[in-house]
């Protein structure tokens, strides 16, 4: 599937990996093209398969995006979940949409990735063992 240039995978590993510098927490980024099931049960559904929810502070964000639908999400696990303000993940998709809007779709994401990374240096800061559990490596899925 070709949405993202190379170098704009590039900019967008580069952002999870600065993000994920000061946390314990884990940030991975999932692209579709189309998206036939309503858009946070599938997202829920990529954070499953995708293993996000086996991080060990449960504290796992998935940021899914259909780009023919121009839908998205951002989910977290239940640790993360428990501790950021209650309006957060609302507020972080609408910063992320004002950039959708103006079709900066990489500048969107890494608005996303940008304020999830805050908040999991708030409440998870990085341990001295802190190893990363996941890769910072957009998924491409196909649709099934």
């Amino acid at each position: 599937m070709k949405i993202f240039s190379i170098e704009d995978q590039k900019i967008i590993a580069d952002a999870v990996e600065e993000a994920e510098k000061f946390t314990s927490g884990e940030i991975r980024i999932c692209i579709e093209k189309t998206c036939s099931d309503p858009v946070l049960d599938r997202a829920a559904n990529y954070f499953k398969k995708l293993g996000m929810d086996e991080t060990t502070k449960r504290n796992g964000v998935l940021i899914y995006v259909a780009v023919s639908n121009h839908q998205f999400a951002i989910i977290g696990d239940v640790g993360i979940n428990r501790v950021v303000p209650h309006d957060f993940w609302d507020e972080t998709k609408d910063a992320m949409l004002k950039n959708f809007k103006a079709d900066e779709i990489v500048q969107g994401i890494i608005t996303g990735i940008s304020m999830a990374g805050q908040q999991l240096k708030t409440f998870f800061p990085y341990d001295d063992d802190d190893k990363n559990e996941l890769p910072d490596s957009i998924s491409f899925m196909d649709g099934k």
